[in-house]
C-alpha cells in the first residue's frame, strides 16, 4: 500500500470487498461461457448478476450510486472477473470506460445517466468516425461507431466526434453521452476471441446531444474536467490516458491466472505425459519447470500493472498530473503485462498438450480470447515501447496523443 492509499479512509477495505463480490461471481461467469460465445453475447442471467453487483458502475460517481474505485481496484476488479469468462470481464472493462468518463461530465449529465438507475451500463468508443454540427443548445451527430463492447447490455454510449472548422480542419474531438435508444445497432462482431462481448456498431442519423453531455478529449488528457466534485473526487483526477489504457490489462491477468488455475488442476488430476515414462505430468521435472516459469510471469505482469496503477492513483491523490517520462513508462508496464500474459499461456498450453485445444476444454477459449484482446490498439505492445523509448531519449514529439 502506498502511503497515499494509507491515509486515504476506505480504499483498502472498499477494495476488498469489490473483489470479493465480483469472485462470488466466477462459478456463474464459468458456467455461462460457453453459451454465451455461441450466442455471441453474454447470457441474461449473467448481465443481470453483472449489473445486480454494481460491476457496470465501478468507476461511476460514489454521488450517483456507484463504487468510485481507485484505478488498482478497477484492475483487479476485471483480473477477477476474468477467471471466470474473458468477454464479460471485457464488457465490465469498457462499461467502466464509459463510466469513468460519464464522471468527467457535470452534475447534470450525470442525473441524466444514473438518476433512474444508480446501475446504469455506459459503453465507450474512442475511436472517432462521426460528423457533428453545432447548433442552439449542443450539436446534431450523425456517425458509425465500432467496436461497441457491451452493445446489448448498455443504455448509454459514450462515442467519440471529430469536430472541424469550416476548412474541415480538427479543432477539437469530443466525448459525447448519447441513449442507446436514440441509436440502432448493427451486428458486425465475428470474431475468433471475446466473440460473447457483442462489439457491434452503434450507429446515429442526425441525434441531438446537449452541449453538457460532450468533453473534450485532448483537455481531459491534460487534466482538464467537467467534473464539479474533484476536491473529494481523486479518481476524476486521475491522468485519463494513462487510467484508460492500463485499465484495460485486468482482463489480461485474469484470463493468464484462469489458465495457469486449469493446467494445475489438470496436473494434479493425474495427466499423464504422453509417450513418456511419465504416468503423471506433474512428476515431469520439464512440467514443473513450466508451471514455475508461468507463475513467475503471471507474478511480473501482476507488479508492472499495480506498480503503474499505483502511480495514477497516488497522483490522483495529490491532485497532480503525471510527466510525460511517468506515462511513457506506464505504456511500457502494459506492454510488459500482455507480452508477459501471453507468453504465460504459451507455456501452460504447451504444458497441457494438444487435448487444450479440444472445443469442451475451456483453455482453447482463454487463449483465443487473451490472443485477441491484447492485439487491441490501445494495447499495442511495439507501439508502447516506442512511446518509452521516446520519451527517455527525449525525442519529440510522441507517436500517439494518448501516451
Amino acid at each position: 500500500m502506498t502511503a497515499t492509499e494509507e491515509h486515504a479512509p476506505g480504499v483498502l477495505r472498499d477494495r476488498e470487498q469489490v473483489v470479493a463480490r465480483a469472485r462470488e461471481l466466477v462459478p456463474l461467469l464459468r458456467e455461462h461461457a460457453e453459451q454465451a460465445e455461441e450466442q455471441r453475447r453474454l447470457t441474461d442471467e449473467v448481465t443481470a448478476a453483472l449489473r445486480s453487483a454494481g460491476m457496470f458502475a465501478l468507476t461511476a460517481p460514489r454521488r450517483v450510486g456507484g463504487h468510485e474505485v481507485d484505478v488498482r481496484t478497477w484492475i483487479d476488479v476485471c483480473a477477477e472477473l476474468a477467471r471466470g469468462d474473458g468477454s464479460a470481464s471485457w464488457v465490465v472493462v469498457l462499461m467502466n470506460t464509459g463510466a469513468y468518463l460519464t464522471g468527467q461530465l457535470p452534475d447534470r449529465a450525470r442525473a441524466e445517466v444514473y438518476g433512474a438507475d444508480p446501475r446504469a451500463a455506459v459503453c465507450g468508443q474512442l475511436t472517432p468516425s462521426a460528423t457533428a454540427r453545432p447548433v442552439d443548445g449542443g450539436f446534431v451527430v450523425t456517425g458509425r461507431w465500432a467496436w461497441a463492447s457491451g452493445s446489448y447490455q448498455a443504455q448509454w454510449s459514450m462515442v467519440t466526434i471529430p469536430m472541424l472548422d469550416d476548412d474541415g480542419r480538427l479543432v477539437d474531438l469530443r466525448a459525447a453521452l448519447i441513449p442507446v435508444t436514440d441509436m440502432t445497432i448493427e451486428d458486425t462482431w465475428f470474431v475468433a476471441g471475446m466473440a460473447a462481448t457483442a462489439s457491434n456498431t452503434f450507429v446515429a442519423e442526425e441525434v441531438f446531444v446537449p452541449e453538457h453531455r460532450t468533453l473534450s478529449v485532448p483537455a481531459m488528457g491534460q487534466g482538464m474536467t467537467r467534473a464539479e466534485h474533484l476536491a473529494d473526487e481523486p479518481l476524476y483526477r486521475s491522468t485519463s490516458n494513462s487510467a484508460l489504457v492500463l485499465a484495460m490489462t485486468g482482463p489480461l491477468l485474469g484470463l493468464a491466472r484462469a489458465a495457469f488455475e486449469w493446467v494445475v488442476a489438470t496436473m494434479q488430476r493425474g495427466k499423464p505425459v504422453a509417450y513418456s515414462v511419465y504416468a503423471r505430468s506433474l512428476e515431469s521435472p520439464s512440467h514443473q519447470l513450466a508451471i514455475a516459469d508461468a507463475a513467475a510471469l503471471i507474478d511480473t505482469a501482476t507488479l508492472h500493472a499495480q506498480r503503474a496503477a499505483a502511480a495514477i492513483d497516488t497522483a490522483a491523490q495529490a491532485g497532480v498530473q503525471l510527466d510525460l517520462l511517468a506515462r511513457a513508462r506506464i505504456r511500457s508496464d502494459v506492454a510488459v503485462v500482455v507480452t508477459r500474459c501471453r507468453e504465460a499461456v504459451a507455456l501452460l498450453l504447451d504444458a497441457a498438450g494438444a487435448s487444450s485445444f479440444a472445443r469442451s476444454n475451456p483453455l482453447q477459449r482463454i487463449w483465443r480470447d487473451l490472443e485477441v484482446a491484447g492485439r487491441h490498439g490501445l494495447l499495442n505492445v511495439d507501439l508502447s515501447r516506442e512511446m518509452y523509448g521516446r520519451a527517455l531519449l527525449g525525442i519529440e514529439p510522441q507517436v500517439s496523443q494518448l501516451v
